[in-house]
C-alpha cells in the first residue's frame, strides 16, 4: 500500500537560534564563548583599558541605612533579608531589654560593617576622580566589583558619584539577585558561569582591594593570589588587604609562610590597609610606578627600530581594547 503524502514541513531552526540546542549540554561550548566574547566586545566599544577590582561581603548595609536599619541578608548577594533570630537588635529591643546578647553583637557587628561601605564608597571615589586626570583615549583602573549590594555596590557607588564608568560583573544564582543600581548601564553584565566571572575579573585587573567578607570574599582572594604566586599573570597585580583587625582575626596568613606552605617573599604578594586615604596613595603609587616602567618598555623597544623605516601602526591593545597583547 503506498505511503501518504507527507505533510508540509515548517523551516528548521537555525542552530544559533535553536533554544533547545543552545541550553542543552551540547551547546555549552557556546556559552561559555559567547561569555568570554560578548563581555570583550563591550569593554572594546566602552574602550577599558583596565581595572581596579573590589571584593567584599554582599551582605552589609551602607551606614546611612544601617544606623537606620540594621538588617542582614540571607545570602550573598540575596534580596531577602536574614531570619529575624539572626538579625541585628533594634534600639527599640535594646533599649526595653528585650534583645539577646547575640542580637546586640550583630547590632554593633553591623554598624562594624557598615563603615566598611563607607570606606569602599570613599575609596573607589578618590581612585576614579585620579584616574579620570589620566591622559590617554581609553578608561583607566575602572572600579570593577561582583555587581551586586553591599562592598560591591559601595565601590560602584562610589566611582558613580565621582562621575566615572564602573563595571558590574554579576552572577546568577538560585536566589534572587539584582545588580545594584551604581554600575554603568553598557558596562552591567551576568554571568552563569563562575569560572568565567572569575576571568574577568583577572583578565583587566591591575589591583585588587579585599575589604571584609566570608567565602566569596575569600574564595576570590586566594584565586589571585594564587595566580600571582604561579607568575599566571602577564601584569603585575597590586592587592590590598582592606581592614587589618578584621583579617588577622579571621585568617592568620602569617602561619602558612611560618609552617612552609608558602615562600616567605609570597607575603609581599598583599599588604595590609585600614583607611581609604592610605589604601589610594598605595594604589597610585604602585599603578604610576608600573605605568612608568611600561612606558620606559615601550621607549627601549622603539629605540630597537631606529633607522628601520617602518610606517606608524597601532599596537594589539590599540586594535583590540583591553589588555589583550599583555595576558598570556
Amino acid at each position: 500500500m503506498p505511503r501518504k503524502s507527507p505533510e508540509p514541513l515548517e523551516s528548521a531552526p537555525l542552530a544559533y537560534e535553536n533554544p533547545d540546542f543552545l541550553n542543552s549540554p551540547d551547546g555549552r561550548l557556546l556559552r561559555v564563548m559567547a561569555e568570554y566574547q560578548e563581555p570583550m566586545t563591550r569593554f572594546r566599544r566602552e574602550r577599558i583599558q583596565d581595572t581596579v577590582v573590589f571584593f567584599g561581603s554582599a551582605r552589609f548595609r551602607a551606614l546611612d541605612v544601617a544606623s537606620h536599619e540594621l538588617e542582614l541578608l540571607e545570602n550573598t548577594g540575596s534580596a531577602t533579608p536574614a531570619p529575624a533570630d539572626e538579625q541585628p537588635a533594634r534600639l527599640d529591643e535594646m533599649e526595653s531589654g528585650e534583645a539577646s546578647e547575640q542580637k546586640i553583637r550583630l547590632a554593633e557587628a553591623a554598624v562594624e560593617m557598615a563603615q566598611y561601605y563607607e570606606d569602599a564608597r570613599t575609596l573607589a571615589g578618590l581612585v576614579s576622580k585620579w584616574a579620570m586626570t589620566l591622559p590617554g583615549r581609553r578608561h583607566r583602573y575602572v572600579i570593577t566589583s561582583g555587581g551586586g549590594p553591599g562592598i560591591m555596590e559601595a565601590a560602584n557607588r562610589g566611582a558613580y558619584e565621582a562621575g566615572a564608568k564602573t563595571i558590574g560583573l554579576n552572577i546568577k544564582l538560585p536566589f534572587e539577585q539584582l545588580p545594584n543600581p551604581y554600575i554603568t548601564p553598557d558596562l552591567n553584565f551576568e554571568f552563569h558561569y563562575f569560572f568565567m566571572r572569575k576571568f574577568w575579573f583577572a583578565y583587566l585587573a591591575k589591583a585588587l582591594v579585599v575589604f571584609p567578607g566570608g567565602f566569596g570574599t575569600l574564595d576570590e582572594m586566594f584565586e589571585l593570589l594564587t595566580l600571582a604566586q604561579t607568575q599566571k599573570l602577564a601584569k603585575k597585580i597590586t592587592v590590598l588587604i582592606y581592614g587589618s583587625h578584621y583579617w588577622k582575626s579571621v585568617i592568620n596568613l602569617d602561619i602558612l609562610a611560618e609552617k612552609g606552605a608558602i615562600a616567605m617573599k609570597d607575603r609581599d604578594l598583599f599588604q595590609y590597609v585600614d583607611t581609604p586615604e592610605e589604601a589610594f596613595a598605595m594604589l597610585k603609587a604602585s599603578l604610576t610606578e608600573d605605568d612608568l616602567q611600561e612606558a620606559a618598555y615601550d621607549r627601549e623597544h622603539a629605540n630597537q627600530n631606529k633607522g628601520v623605516p617602518v610606517a606608524p601602526a597601532p599596537n594589539a591593545q590599540e586594535l583590540l581594547g583591553p589588555d589583550i597583547a599583555k595576558t598570556r
